[in-house]
Protein backbone atom coordinates (compact mmCIF):
# COMPACT_ATOMS: atom_id res chain seq x y z
CA UNK A 1 0.00 0.00 0.00
CA UNK A 2 2.71 2.64 1.38
CA UNK A 3 4.83 1.62 -1.91
CA UNK A 4 1.64 2.29 -4.28
CA UNK A 5 -0.09 5.36 -2.33
CA UNK A 6 3.05 7.06 -1.05
CA UNK A 7 4.96 6.18 2.76
CA UNK A 8 2.87 9.23 4.17
CA UNK A 9 -0.70 8.10 2.18
CA UNK A 10 -2.21 7.81 6.32
CA UNK A 11 -1.73 11.66 6.68
CA UNK A 12 -4.04 12.25 3.86
CA UNK A 13 -6.62 10.13 6.05
CA UNK A 14 -8.69 12.36 9.14
CA UNK A 15 -7.34 11.08 12.24
CA UNK A 16 -11.61 11.09 12.88
CA UNK A 17 -11.91 8.37 9.98
CA UNK A 18 -8.35 6.36 11.34
CA UNK A 19 -9.71 5.91 14.62
CA UNK A 20 -12.92 3.91 12.76
CA UNK A 21 -10.73 1.51 10.89
CA UNK A 22 -9.02 -1.27 12.70
CA UNK A 23 -5.65 -0.70 14.68
CA UNK A 24 -3.55 -3.83 13.55
CA UNK A 25 -3.83 -6.18 10.92
CA UNK A 26 -4.44 -8.97 13.00
CA UNK A 27 -6.51 -9.07 16.20
CA UNK A 28 -6.23 -12.86 17.62
CA UNK A 29 -9.50 -12.24 20.24
CA UNK A 30 -10.98 -11.69 16.85
CA UNK A 31 -10.85 -14.88 15.41
CA UNK A 32 -12.88 -16.43 18.19
CA UNK A 33 -15.04 -13.70 19.27
CA UNK A 34 -15.89 -12.51 15.92
CA UNK A 35 -15.03 -8.88 14.38
CA UNK A 36 -17.40 -6.49 16.24
CA UNK A 37 -20.37 -5.30 14.05
CA UNK A 38 -22.26 -2.08 15.19
CA UNK A 39 -25.81 -1.69 14.49
CA UNK A 40 -26.61 -0.31 11.38
CA UNK A 41 -29.76 0.47 8.69
CA UNK A 42 -30.49 -2.49 6.90
CA UNK A 43 -32.90 -1.99 4.01
CA UNK A 44 -33.37 -5.33 1.95
CA UNK A 45 -34.91 -6.24 -1.49
CA UNK A 46 -35.43 -2.88 -3.23
CA UNK A 47 -36.51 -4.06 -6.69
CA UNK A 48 -34.67 -1.52 -9.06
CA UNK A 49 -35.61 -3.74 -12.49
CA UNK A 50 -37.84 -6.38 -13.70
CA UNK A 51 -35.77 -7.79 -17.04
CA UNK A 52 -38.03 -10.68 -18.52
CA UNK A 53 -39.97 -10.37 -15.63
CA UNK A 54 -37.19 -11.51 -13.18
CA UNK A 55 -37.00 -8.91 -10.19
CA UNK A 56 -33.57 -8.02 -9.24
CA UNK A 57 -33.44 -6.15 -6.05
CA UNK A 58 -30.85 -4.46 -4.03
CA UNK A 59 -29.73 -4.21 -0.49
CA UNK A 60 -28.73 -0.97 1.35
CA UNK A 61 -26.76 -0.95 4.57
CA UNK A 62 -26.08 2.69 5.99
CA UNK A 63 -24.93 4.47 9.33
CA UNK A 64 -27.67 4.96 11.69
CA UNK A 65 -27.52 8.89 11.63
CA UNK A 66 -29.12 9.80 7.92
CA UNK A 67 -26.52 11.29 5.81
CA UNK A 68 -25.33 11.71 2.23
CA UNK A 69 -22.09 9.49 2.72
CA UNK A 70 -19.16 8.54 0.38
CA UNK A 71 -20.91 4.76 -1.38
CA UNK A 72 -19.47 1.30 -2.29
CA UNK A 73 -21.66 -0.72 -4.90
CA UNK A 74 -21.01 -4.53 -3.68
CA UNK A 75 -21.48 -7.33 -6.28
CA UNK A 76 -21.60 -10.80 -4.80
CA UNK A 77 -19.57 -13.96 -6.38
CA UNK A 78 -20.94 -17.69 -7.40
CA UNK A 79 -19.60 -17.98 -10.72
CA UNK A 80 -21.92 -16.35 -12.23
CA UNK A 81 -24.57 -18.56 -11.57
CA UNK A 82 -26.24 -17.92 -8.40
CA UNK A 83 -25.83 -15.89 -5.32
CA UNK A 84 -28.36 -12.87 -3.74
CA UNK A 85 -26.90 -9.26 -2.69
CA UNK A 86 -27.56 -10.79 0.83
CA UNK A 87 -23.85 -12.47 0.46
CA UNK A 88 -21.39 -11.27 2.88
CA UNK A 89 -23.53 -8.98 4.47
CA UNK A 90 -21.35 -9.07 7.71
CA UNK A 91 -18.70 -7.05 5.31
CA UNK A 92 -21.55 -4.60 3.72
CA UNK A 93 -22.55 -4.13 7.68
CA UNK A 94 -19.22 -3.61 8.84
CA UNK A 95 -18.60 -0.33 6.23
CA UNK A 96 -22.00 0.79 6.92
CA UNK A 97 -20.82 1.18 10.98
CA UNK A 98 -17.51 3.41 9.23
CA UNK A 99 -19.73 6.03 7.93
CA UNK A 100 -20.37 4.27 3.91
CA UNK A 101 -23.55 3.65 2.48
CA UNK A 102 -22.99 0.01 0.95
CA UNK A 103 -25.37 -0.99 -1.53
CA UNK A 104 -25.49 -4.97 -2.58
CA UNK A 105 -26.90 -5.25 -5.95
CA UNK A 106 -28.24 -8.30 -7.82
CA UNK A 107 -27.89 -9.77 -11.76
CA UNK A 108 -29.39 -12.23 -13.60
CA UNK A 109 -27.81 -15.61 -13.60
CA UNK A 110 -26.32 -18.06 -16.10
CA UNK A 111 -26.85 -20.35 -17.73
CA UNK A 112 -30.24 -19.25 -18.28
CA UNK A 113 -28.87 -15.64 -19.01
CA UNK A 114 -25.46 -15.45 -20.62
CA UNK A 115 -23.13 -12.46 -21.05
CA UNK A 116 -23.86 -9.54 -21.46
CA UNK A 117 -27.33 -9.96 -19.31
CA UNK A 118 -25.28 -9.59 -16.37
CA UNK A 119 -23.50 -6.51 -17.00
CA UNK A 120 -26.86 -5.04 -18.03
CA UNK A 121 -27.81 -5.08 -15.33
CA UNK A 122 -25.14 -3.82 -13.69
CA UNK A 123 -25.40 -0.84 -15.54
CA UNK A 124 -28.96 -0.63 -14.87
CA UNK A 125 -28.64 -0.67 -11.09
CA UNK A 126 -26.11 1.97 -11.52
CA UNK A 127 -28.10 4.25 -13.03
CA UNK A 128 -30.90 3.36 -10.49
CA UNK A 129 -28.41 4.55 -7.52
CA UNK A 130 -27.60 7.55 -9.38
CA UNK A 131 -31.19 8.72 -10.04
CA UNK A 132 -32.16 7.77 -6.37
CA UNK A 133 -29.16 9.07 -4.77
CA UNK A 134 -30.84 10.94 -2.62
CA UNK A 135 -33.24 8.19 -0.81
CA UNK A 136 -30.07 5.95 -1.07
CA UNK A 137 -28.48 8.98 0.91
CA UNK A 138 -25.61 8.35 -1.88
CA UNK A 139 -22.46 10.90 -2.50
CA UNK A 140 -22.48 10.75 -6.18
CA UNK A 141 -18.68 12.45 -5.90
CA UNK A 142 -17.79 9.91 -4.15
CA UNK A 143 -18.40 6.48 -5.64
CA UNK A 144 -16.59 2.76 -5.20
CA UNK A 145 -17.55 -0.16 -6.69
CA UNK A 146 -16.26 -3.84 -5.67
CA UNK A 147 -17.00 -7.31 -5.94
CA UNK A 148 -15.97 -11.28 -5.35
CA UNK A 149 -14.67 -13.38 -7.94
CA UNK A 150 -17.70 -12.98 -10.70
CA UNK A 151 -18.60 -9.61 -8.84
CA UNK A 152 -15.14 -8.58 -9.48
CA UNK A 153 -15.43 -9.23 -12.96
CA UNK A 154 -18.69 -7.06 -13.57
CA UNK A 155 -17.55 -4.86 -11.12
CA UNK A 156 -14.19 -4.18 -13.53
CA UNK A 157 -16.25 -4.54 -16.56
CA UNK A 158 -18.22 -2.02 -14.77
CA UNK A 159 -15.85 0.51 -14.10
CA UNK A 160 -13.14 0.71 -16.51
CA UNK A 161 -15.60 0.88 -19.19
CA UNK A 162 -17.76 3.57 -17.56
CA UNK A 163 -17.53 6.96 -19.18
CA UNK A 164 -20.74 8.42 -17.18
CA UNK A 165 -19.88 7.49 -13.57
CA UNK A 166 -16.98 8.85 -12.22
CA UNK A 167 -15.51 6.33 -9.44
CA UNK A 168 -12.91 6.87 -7.45
CA UNK A 169 -12.36 3.37 -6.40
CA UNK A 170 -12.58 -0.08 -8.00
CA UNK A 171 -11.84 -2.88 -5.72
CA UNK A 172 -11.50 -6.33 -7.77
CA UNK A 173 -11.02 -9.58 -4.78
CA UNK A 174 -10.20 -12.57 -6.81
CA UNK A 175 -11.65 -11.44 -9.88
CA UNK A 176 -11.47 -13.49 -13.15
CA UNK A 177 -9.73 -11.10 -15.58
CA UNK A 178 -8.93 -12.85 -19.10
CA UNK A 179 -11.49 -15.17 -20.06
CA UNK A 180 -9.60 -17.41 -23.09
CA UNK A 181 -6.45 -17.28 -20.72
CA UNK A 182 -8.69 -19.27 -17.91
CA UNK A 183 -10.48 -21.70 -20.16
CA UNK A 184 -7.25 -22.54 -21.90
CA UNK A 185 -4.92 -22.65 -18.18
CA UNK A 186 -7.01 -24.56 -15.82
CA UNK A 187 -6.23 -24.94 -12.39
CA UNK A 188 -5.23 -28.26 -11.38
CA UNK A 189 -6.95 -29.29 -8.95
CA UNK A 190 -9.86 -28.18 -10.93
CA UNK A 191 -13.39 -28.00 -8.32
CA UNK A 192 -15.63 -26.20 -10.31
CA UNK A 193 -14.53 -27.30 -13.91
CA UNK A 194 -13.91 -24.07 -15.21
CA UNK A 195 -14.66 -24.77 -18.42
CA UNK A 196 -17.97 -25.79 -17.68
CA UNK A 197 -18.62 -22.36 -15.84
CA UNK A 198 -17.16 -19.98 -18.71
CA UNK A 199 -19.42 -22.10 -21.18
CA UNK A 200 -22.27 -21.52 -19.21
CA UNK A 201 -21.38 -17.91 -18.81
CA UNK A 202 -20.64 -17.20 -22.83
CA UNK A 203 -22.31 -19.98 -24.65
CA UNK A 204 -19.52 -21.81 -26.24
CA UNK A 205 -15.76 -21.96 -26.19
CA UNK A 206 -13.01 -19.17 -27.19
CA UNK A 207 -12.75 -20.80 -30.14
CA UNK A 208 -16.18 -20.30 -31.00
CA UNK A 209 -16.48 -17.04 -29.72
CA UNK A 210 -13.34 -15.18 -29.80
CA UNK A 211 -15.12 -11.75 -30.05
CA UNK A 212 -17.67 -12.57 -26.87
CA UNK A 213 -14.31 -13.62 -24.59
CA UNK A 214 -12.69 -10.57 -25.51
CA UNK A 215 -15.43 -8.22 -24.80
CA UNK A 216 -15.89 -10.12 -21.78
CA UNK A 217 -12.20 -10.34 -20.69
CA UNK A 218 -11.19 -6.74 -17.94
CA UNK A 219 -7.87 -7.42 -19.24
CA UNK A 220 -8.74 -5.58 -22.33
CA UNK A 221 -10.35 -2.56 -21.50
CA UNK A 222 -6.81 -1.24 -19.35
CA UNK A 223 -6.58 2.18 -20.76
CA UNK A 224 -4.63 5.10 -19.12
CA UNK A 225 -6.52 7.27 -16.55
CA UNK A 226 -8.36 4.43 -14.61
CA UNK A 227 -10.03 4.94 -11.22
CA UNK A 228 -7.61 3.35 -8.47
CA UNK A 229 -7.68 -0.27 -8.01
CA UNK A 230 -7.15 -2.54 -5.24
CA UNK A 231 -6.38 -5.97 -6.47
CA UNK A 232 -6.71 -8.85 -4.00
CA UNK A 233 -5.70 -12.66 -4.72
CA UNK A 234 -5.07 -15.53 -3.25
CA UNK A 235 -2.01 -17.73 -3.70
CA UNK A 236 -3.50 -20.79 -3.69
CA UNK A 237 -6.78 -20.26 -5.48
CA UNK A 238 -7.48 -22.92 -7.82
CA UNK A 239 -10.88 -21.32 -8.81
CA UNK A 240 -9.33 -17.70 -10.25
CA UNK A 241 -5.14 -18.23 -10.20
CA UNK A 242 -3.37 -15.36 -9.18
CA UNK A 243 -1.00 -15.07 -11.98
CA UNK A 244 -3.41 -14.74 -14.07
CA UNK A 245 -4.95 -11.76 -12.01
CA UNK A 246 -1.22 -10.52 -11.74
CA UNK A 247 -0.67 -9.91 -15.66
CA UNK A 248 -3.92 -7.25 -15.39
CA UNK A 249 -1.71 -5.22 -12.79
CA UNK A 250 0.97 -5.42 -14.49
CA UNK A 251 -0.56 -4.06 -17.76
CA UNK A 252 -2.26 -1.37 -15.50
CA UNK A 253 0.49 -0.09 -14.19
CA UNK A 254 2.56 -0.01 -17.74
CA UNK A 255 -0.45 2.49 -18.75
CA UNK A 256 0.41 4.63 -16.02
CA UNK A 257 -2.66 3.34 -13.78
CA UNK A 258 -2.84 3.29 -9.74
CA UNK A 259 -3.15 0.18 -8.82
CA UNK A 260 -2.35 -1.89 -5.36
CA UNK A 261 -1.36 -5.98 -5.78
CA UNK A 262 -2.38 -7.41 -2.41
CA UNK A 263 -1.80 -11.17 -2.46
CA UNK A 264 -2.21 -14.00 0.24
CA UNK A 265 0.53 -16.59 -0.05
CA UNK A 266 -1.27 -19.18 1.73
CA UNK A 267 -5.40 -18.51 1.03
CA UNK A 268 -7.76 -20.08 -1.19
CA UNK A 269 -10.46 -18.84 -3.02
CA UNK A 270 -13.46 -16.75 -1.01
CA UNK A 271 -11.21 -16.83 1.98
CA UNK A 272 -12.89 -13.73 3.60
CA UNK A 273 -15.76 -15.77 3.89
CA UNK A 274 -14.84 -16.35 6.78
CA UNK A 275 -14.90 -13.12 8.14
CA UNK A 276 -12.85 -12.93 11.40
CA UNK A 277 -10.15 -15.15 9.58
CA UNK A 278 -6.39 -14.42 9.50
CA UNK A 279 -6.42 -13.66 5.52
CA UNK A 280 -9.65 -11.42 5.88
CA UNK A 281 -8.57 -9.66 8.70
CA UNK A 282 -5.34 -8.61 6.81
CA UNK A 283 -7.46 -7.56 3.58
CA UNK A 284 -10.18 -5.49 5.71
CA UNK A 285 -7.64 -3.44 7.07
CA UNK A 286 -6.07 -3.05 3.59
CA UNK A 287 -9.67 -2.64 2.12
CA UNK A 288 -10.59 0.12 4.52
CA UNK A 289 -7.51 2.30 4.71
CA UNK A 290 -7.64 1.94 0.57
CA UNK A 291 -11.25 3.14 0.45
CA UNK A 292 -10.69 5.63 3.09
CA UNK A 293 -8.13 7.24 1.08
CA UNK A 294 -9.46 7.20 -2.77
CA UNK A 295 -13.09 8.22 -1.25
CA UNK A 296 -12.20 10.51 2.23
CA UNK A 297 -10.08 12.73 0.57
Amino acid sequence: MASTLGANYLNEISPAKQGQMRPRSFILGDVFRGIPLPEVRIQRGIIFASPDGQELKLNTYRPLTKGKYPTLIVIYSGAWRQGTPDKNESFSRYFAAQGYSVIAIDYRHAPQYRFPSQLEDVQTALNYIISHAEELEVDTERLAIMGRSAGAHLAMLAGYQSDNIPFKAIVNYYGPVNLSRSYHNTPFPNPLNTRAVLRDFLGGTPQELSALYEQASPINHIKPKLPPSLLVYAHRDHLVQAKIGRELYDLMKAQNNLAVWLEIPWAEHVFDEVFSGVSNQLILYHTERFLAWTLGR
